[in-house]
């Protein structure tokens, strides 16, 4: 016997979650103009923009004053947080005082410190690194706050980038002696 109301059913709610998906989708391209770094322990996009008050304490909470607001301008993003690694990286703070501010739930501090977020994708460019001509380094490895789960030397003195435990602090990037940096940052979609 063919159960017709079950397969209703099965189609119903396959069109709603393609409609859903498609509107969600809708949203992420109206309301949000270009992509922002944002601060350790960020949920989605959408519903960052969603929970985020706009309050400015995780900003205030920042040691190293690397959260930045974006301007009126940035339409829904207007007063969210964004970090500009460019200006001032993050350093990764251990106890994560941007997250734990938060009022909102916008910014969640992870199980395990350095688990859970990732702020940029990081990239090595050999070409431009000082190590691959002969000469030593390693203000990279020094300078990284997460250390060599993150970004250490290897044998040759070169640097290896560890994609599973470096979090895109971008604070290589800013260490970095070659201009430009030997590093490259590249967004991460949430």
């Amino acid at each position: 016997m063919f159960n017709t109301s079950g397969d209703r059913r099965d189609l119903l709610r396959q069109a709603t979650d393609k409609w859903l998906g498609s509107l969600v989708q809708q949203a992420e391209e109206t309301l949000v103009r270009r992509r922002f770094a944002r601060p350790p322990g960020a949920i989605p996009e959408v519903a960052f923009l969603a929970a985020c008050t706009r309050c400015g304490a995780c900003s205030d909470a920042c040691p190293p004053k690397a959260i930045r607001v974006a301007p009126s301008s940035e339409g829904f993003a207007a007063g969210t947080p964004h970090l500009e690694v460019t200006l001032q990286p993050c350093v990764a703070c251990v106890d994560m005082p941007c997250a734990t501010s938060c009022p909102t739930g916008a910014l969640v501090v992870p199980e395990r410190k350095w688990q859970g977020y990732k702020l940029h994708v990081v990239s090595l460019v050999p070409e431009r690194c000082v190590t691959f001509s002969g000469v030593t380094c390693g203000a990279c490895a020094d300078a990284c706050p997460v250390g060599a789960t993150a970004l250490s030397m290897d044998p040759e003195g070169h640097p290896v980038l560890k994609a599973e435990g470096c979090v895109g602090c971008g604070v290589c990037v800013r260490a970095c002696i070659t201009s430009p940096s030997s590093f490259t940052l590249h967004p991460v979609e949430r």
